[in-house]
């Protein structure tokens, strides 16, 4: 594994640092479950977490547009972007994938569905079938009783404080 295989979206920053804007979105069910994709570093064998749908924006693409799109590719679901809650909450995360140092700066959606959703994988990219397990919906309490890492890493506490409706603009987040 090399880094060009990262994807176009990523640049280099002046420290070195490979670097991306990302639109995630945090798809929540009719049960108040949360949608989890596991993921792994396919250079790094035994590493996982739990992460929301999500990735990189492509050139001139806004985050609204790029979440939408994400949301598509990575579980099926079609939506206009302008039905998507947020940004509610935006970070700036540093980890290492395939052998880099690389960092992301994310603005988080929200959107809701009903329970029984079932994620398609069939716009998922070569590398997201490498490196992406499985998904699952999650009840908050459940990630906080299970042994896994998950990101952002307060999901749970973020959740329970989340509004119905967002008004506002993205809360930093760790």
């Amino acid at each position: 594994m090399t880094t060009d295989l990262l994807g176009p979206e990523w640049g280099c920053g002046p420290d070195g640092v490979r670097t991306r804007s990302a639109s995630r979105v945090v798809l929540v069910d009719d049960a108040g479950r949360v949608l989890l994709l596991r993921g792994c570093d396919p250079s790094r064998p035994g590493t996982d977490w739990w992460f929301t749908v999500g990735g990189g924006r492509g050139p001139g693409e806004d985050a609204r547009t790029a979440a939408a799109r994400e949301l598509r590719e990575e579980t099926g679901l079609d939506v206009d972007p302008a039905v998507l809650d947020g940004p509610v909450w935006s970070r700036t995360a540093e980890f290492e994938f395939l052998g880099a140092l690389c960092r992301q700066t994310e603005e988080f959606f929200v959107h809701r569905v009903g329970a029984g959703f079932e994620v398609d994988r069939t716009g998922w990219t070569d590398l997201e079938h490498e490196s992406v397990s499985e998904s699952r919906w999650w009840v908050p309490a459940e990630l906080l009783a299970a042994a896994v890492t998950y990101y952002p890493p307060d999901l749970v506490r973020l959740l329970a404080e989340l509004p119905p409706v967002w008004t506002g603009d993205p809360a930093p987040i760790d």
